[in-house]
């Protein structure tokens, strides 16, 4: 197991000096007496709490780097020389007929009233982040014509600056959810949908009530824990005005700034910021039952549950709460993941690993199938970035796994595409970007394909960050079918657990998936035989 340094990280931007290192604590074997830095020890001797978390805020995603015993590397995709599942009704699987482009990549959720999108991924949830606001219209518009679900974070209608409230304190203008909503809506085209992520604060301040009333979302999802990661600063502010504001509102500003200690320390320049925080989530089986009431009688057609890297008890849980519920999504947050902005540490080491909890999920949602229950439908989250893992994602809880979530590697191509337009307009791109070209036709090699979904004349209102999102669902897209068609898979709904082998005996113990020198050997041994 390749342990992390834990007083030294790039997130932190924090370094060692010495190249030998404590293995447990991450001190330099030989801290000397006027090291000029830059641990996070020696950064912290002066700035304190700001080194629990990523940085800069606002400029940064960051995701752990712990090398657990075991994850989805451990898993390896079965090939096959012959067969052919998932055709279309009617289609004989041949040489002509079972070709990776013939790969159906859609996949929908829902207990009643199915959702459909044209890939089984979907983005993570883009709230109130300074990362997510700014780059709203590139994640929003790429996810749209992407043809696959978009989650609008919590806190977003909390923490914006033009927010109005009645006498009772609930929403009664909120301008940037507006904008949000919107933005995915004009270009949406039938797969995929928009949903409202909410917290404790989001609740109080009825969220619900006002997406539902003014924009008709046919989808809420609530969240159990608060922030990403079980708890998360999730957004700083570097007013002091705007600290009290988000206070006013209820939300947990911290240091204090109603308290004249803070405020002197903030005037004379060494509090140069302050973290907004919501309130932990406390849940129980009835409470949750009379939530999803609440929110169906408001008009919403289906409810979703985010859940975070908990233990085998919550997991359970939210399995069968779900499924007594009738949740139609719930999605299994692994350790360690991304996120914009959430306690270094805690994203280092708390919470169970994506592996093992989402080997557990296929367990428990079993579990219930043999008892003649519904589990919920359900997708994966916790790191992934490429069609591989997405495969063995949805090898790994099939038949319950129906997607999966997706943070940051969903968010870069749309950052990345926002600078390749400004580095365009400075002229000024990178050799990495100008080999192939020098105008966004030449160098998105998606361009034409989005013309033709969106015209020649809406083309000029798509952001490049956007399209850098459609060209990287292409690349996730055309690299499934591929794997599908390898595993003789050429639909969704087609794969199986079989389709997976463990590299490991540790592997095959936690996942169930068979160790790669007995994954098919009573076949192997009938034919021997024969």
């Amino acid at each position: 197991m390749n342990l992390q340094q834990p007083n030294a990280n790039d997130a932190t931007r924090t370094t060692n000096r010495s190249r030998s290192v404590v293995p447990m604590s991450g001190l330099c074997t030989r801290c000397v007496d006027g090291c000029r830095g830059n641990c996070e020890v020696f950064k912290a001797t002066f700035r304190g709490r700001e080194l629990i978390y990523p940085g800069p805020f606002g400029e940064v995603t960051a995701g752990g780097d712990k090398d657990y015993p075991i994850d989805y590397s451990h898993l390896n995709i079965q090939g096959y020389a012959l067969g052919a599942e998932g055709l279309p009704c009617g289609v004989v699987g041949g040489p002509d007929t079972a070709t990776f482009p013939s790969v159906s990549t859609e996949t929908e959720y829902g207990w009643d009233i199915n959702v459909k999108m044209k890939v089984p991924i979907f983005t993570g949830a883009l709230g109130s982040t300074e990362i997510a606001r700014k780059n709203w219209e590139h994640f929003a518009i790429g996810a749209a014509i992407s043809g696959v679900t978009l989650v609008c974070g919590e806190n977003v209608c909390g923490i914006d600056p033009q927010l109005e409230l009645d006498s009772n304190g609930k929403i009664t203008k909120a301008p940037d959810m507006d904008r949000r909503i919107e933005t995915y809506r004009r270009y949406h085209q039938g797969y995929g949908e928009i949903l409202v992520q909410m917290n404790v604060e989001d609740t109080r301040l009825g969220v619900a009530e006002y997406v539902s009333k003014k924009h008709s979302l046919d989808t809420i999802e609530l969240k159990w824990g608060q922030g990403a990661k079980c708890i998360g600063g999730e957004i700083k502010v570097n007013s002091l005005e705007r600290a009290l504001e988000l206070q006013k509102r209820g939300y947990i500003v911290t240091p204090d700034p109603s308290n004249p200690i803070n405020r002197a320390s903030f005037k004379s320049g060494a509090i140069k910021e302050f973290e907004r925080h919501s309130r932990l989530g406390f849940i129980d089986e009835e409470g949750f039952y009379a939530e999803v009431q609440r929110l169906r009688n408001l008009g919403f057609k289906r409810i979703t549950l985010k859940t975070g890297a908990y233990g085998l008890r919550e997991l359970a849980m939210a399995i069968k709460w779900s499924s007594k519920a009738k949740i139609d999504l719930l999605t299994i947050d692994g350790a360690p993941g991304g996120t914009g902005m959430s306690p270094w540490r805690m994203m280092e080491e708390w919470g169970m690993p994506s592996l093992y909890i989402h080997a557990a999920t296929y367990e428990f949602c079993k579990k219930l199938t043999d008892r003649g229950e519904r589990p919920p439908d359900v997708a994966f989250a916790g790191g992934f970035s490429s069609e591989d893992g997405i495969f063995k994602a949805l090898a790994l809880g099939a038949p319950y796994c129906k997607a999966v979530c997706m943070g940051r590697a969903l968010m870069i191509p749309g950052m990345v595409g926002k600078n390749i337009a400004n580095w365009i307009e400075q002229k000024n791109l990178p050799k990495t970007v100008s080999e192939f070209g020098s105008t966004p036709e030449e160098i998105f090699v998606c361009y034409e394909e989005v013309v033709d979904q969106v015209g020649k004349k809406e083309m000029k209102n798509i952001p490049l960050g956007a399209l850098g999102i459609y060209s990287y669902g292409q690349k996730i897209m055309v690299g499934l079918q591929q794997l599908m068609a390898g595993a003789r898979c050429f639909s969704v709904p087609s794969i199986k657990r079989r389709e997976l082998m463990s590299l490991t005996e540790e592997c095959a113990k936690v996942t169930g998936i068979p160790y790669l020198m007995d994954a098919y050997r009573e076949e192997a041994e009938a034919i021997l035989a024969g």
